[in-house]
């Protein structure tokens, strides 16, 4: 997979304070997780410690489509960021999301 692509954050997303979830946003988010290739998905843009541009395809034995469809989850569940259309999409952990679930599960 290409590495070091460029990740545009939107003000909305950009690193800072810790949103809160409420009920709703948990649950989407532990639905998102509850398949394992968005667990895969999220660790391997963990290992990059960057954005990541290219085709996941290469590293799951998943469909582009397949693939792009796990994306946009991951992306409505607010755990990752980026231009997720086409084999030039880049992405990233949206840190701030995955901190917020932390956070919300840590309260339960």
């Amino acid at each position: 997979m290409a590495g070091g692509g460029e990740c545009r954050v939107p003000a909305s997303e950009a690193p800072g304070l810790v949103p809160v979830l409420d009920d709703a946003a948990l649950a989407l988010a532990a639905k998102a997780l509850g398949h394992p290739a968005r667990v895969r998905i999220l660790r391997l843009l963990a290992e990059r410690q960057a954005c990541v541009t290219g085709d996941l395809v290469a590293e799951m034995p998943l469909s582009q489509s397949t693939i792009y469809e796990h994306l946009r989850i991951l992306r409505e569940a607010g755990l990752i960021q980026g231009e997720i259309d086409g084999p030039r999409g880049s992405y990233c952990l949206n840190r701030a999301g995955l901190a917020a679930l932390k956070l919300a599960v840590s309260g339960l």
